[in-house]
């Protein structure tokens, strides 16, 4: 049987697999597009100078350099064929400058090109921090990963990648669809990740609930309005990046 989704209470681009959700039907054409033109990676932490999220964003990564809407936090970090790709950061992600409000719906590709799947990304953190020892157990935010652990587990955790009040689907190495089904090499997965007004954090992979997360004390305001992507060894790349507000 498949596991119910877990809930807690407290260029030659890879093919995608399955349909995108139909809430993301919107128009996108009036938001912001981010652009490499300066060819520059801000430095210093993030504060209220970094601009609000406003009517939304995207980004397609169509460039040759990452921009001033990035902050990385590794060299690790480049554009790669109209992607955002990186390799063994050892969780020095690299941050979206646009502050988050506390409700937003954020949408992206991803995928790597190895067995060992592990696709990271952090929501609402700092905007500037990165792990400081082997174990990432000092984020700022949110950490959804897909297929981490040697592609054992689809994780969805607060503040600590290894912590008990983390909601866990454990892989299903036979599966070839669905939630528990591992990450495949070469495959693209839209991730569409919310938190809405009724607080819960919903995270789906390929129109399909993967976990969600009721958090007594969401992480919200200054220190934790920021968007990241992140990897720890594995060959990873991102693109067709949407932001919107809810």
């Amino acid at each position: 049987m498949r596991p119910e989704p877990s809930i807690r209470t407290p260029r030659a681009r890879p093919r995608r697999d399955g349909p995108a959700s139909g809430a993301l039907a919107v128009t996108l054409a009036a938001l912001p597009v981010a652009s490499g033109l300066s060819g520059c990676v801000p430095e210093g932490p993030p504060s209220e100078r970094d601009p609000a999220l406003g009517a939304g964003f995207r980004d397609d990564f169509e460039r040759e350099q990452l921009g001033e809407a990035y902050r990385a936090t590794s060299a690790a970090w480049q554009i790669e064929g109209g992607a955002l790709c990186g390799r063994g950061a050892k969780n020095h992600g690299v941050w979206l400058t646009r502050r988050l409000p506390r409700h937003a719906r954020i949408t992206f590709d991803a995928w790597t090109t190895s067995t060992d799947g592990d696709l990271k990304v952090e929501l609402w953190g700092d905007g500037k921090s990165h792990a400081t020892g082997n174990s990432y157990d000092d984020a700022t935010g949110y950490l959804a990963i897909l297929g981490g652990w040697s592609n054992r587990r689809h994780v969805l955790a607060r503040l600590d990648e290894h912590g008990d009040d983390r909601v866990v689907m454990e892989v299903e190495p036979s599966a070839t669809t669905g939630p528990a089904a591992p990450v495949f090499a070469g495959r693209r997965y839209r991730f569409v990740i919310e938190r809405d007004r009724d607080e819960r954090l919903r995270w789906s992979v390929d129109g399909e609930l993967v976990a969600s997360f009721d958090d007594p004390e969401p992480l919200a305001g200054p220190g934790h309005d920021h968007f990241g992507f992140n990897d720890w060894a594995t060959p990873v790349c991102f693109d067709d990046l949407e932001v919107l507000p809810l």
